[in-house]
């Protein structure tokens, strides 16, 4: 071991966080508990009421390794294999990105079209374009008990991450997957596109925070040459498979709001909604179909 850990849970948790403190990670306190609580199985009321709690010697092992990985620069949520998103757990693969609160910012922007569209058509019928884990179909399916959605993905491995993760949160009867390269092997209408796809330029990958350009896959960060290609994309494309009002959700790089609202207007779309990440960014377009 690099440093022996002590095996009762405060000390414990105070010789992770100062592991992690000097291997110079952001938040050591917050991940030193995540990997600690995890694999231990422990919780924080414990931490704080049972600070001489033994830890089992296995549990000692795994959360040593995991320290190791975290100070070597691997994300914590890699390493325990799960992310929260809109409060639910998603389980992670190396196909998949990890989901972000950034991208709650699109759940919230489409539900009361969602909600409205349940209303008024008895379901509302959702294509979530680069599905990854499932994160934004699921948690709207979570909201929505009259939503259903397709999952679509260029990789088999992350489409069977996001079956697990649809069967694991209970919607596996209100989700399918579809292997597609974008819309090549959709069919269909739906009330709602939705999109985070890959919109960091090609040549910008190498500059990403370490964590992010060595463990997220490129293929789910490489929006081409100038980081627009997928936008063009869903914009000539999408109209094929919408309803009637229906809306086309995209997140967006904090740059690219003026370039892809463009695109989309040229494309016969009109802008519905735009809005701001927690960051106060510009980070989710909602479009809406003008032309027939």
């Amino acid at each position: 071991m690099a440093d022996s850990l002590p095996e009762t849970l405060g000390p414990l948790l105070r010789a992770a966080r100062d592991r992690l403190a000097a291997a110079g990670v952001a938040d050591p306190a917050l991940d030193a508990r995540l990997i600690v609580e995890h694999f231990s199985g422990t919780t924080r009321t414990q931490a704080i009421a049972e600070p001489q709690l033994v830890v089992e010697a296995n549990a000692m092992a795994a959360i040593d390794t995991a320290l190791n990985r975290r100070a070597a620069g691997e994300p914590v949520h890699r390493i325990l294999g799960y992310r929260e998103f809109y409060g639910l757990r998603f389980e992670l693969s190396p196909d998949t990105l990890e989901p972000r609160p950034d991208t709650e910012t699109l759940v919230e922007a489409v539900l009361p079209f969602v909600g409205a569209t349940v209303v008024r058509q008895s379901e509302c019928r959702i294509l979530d374009l680069g599905t990854g884990t499932g994160a934004i179909a699921l948690a709207l399916l979570s909201a929505v008990p009259g939503a259903v959605a397709t999952g679509v993905d260029l990789s088999e491995e992350a489409l069977a991450t996001a079956r697990r993760n649809a069967q694991k949160l209970g919607f596996a009867d209100r989700f399918e997957t579809l292997q597609s390269d974008w819309f090549a092997k959709v069919s269909g209408r739906y009330h709602l596109i939705a999109a985070n796809p890959p919109y960091i330029p090609s040549q910008d990958i190498g500059n990403l925070q370490d964590e992010v350009r060595d463990f997220d896959p490129h293929l789910a960060l490489d929006g081409g040459a100038d980081g627009l290609g997928p936008y063009r994309i869903i914009a000539a494309e999408a109209a094929r498979f919408l309803e009637v009002q229906g809306r086309v959700a995209v997140e967006i790089g904090h740059t690219q709001r003026n370039e892809v609202t463009a695109m989309f207007v040229t494309a016969g779309y009109s802008l519905a909604g735009a809005f701001r990440d927690l960051g106060g960014n510009d980070r989710v377009l909602v479009f809406e179909r003008t032309k027939p």
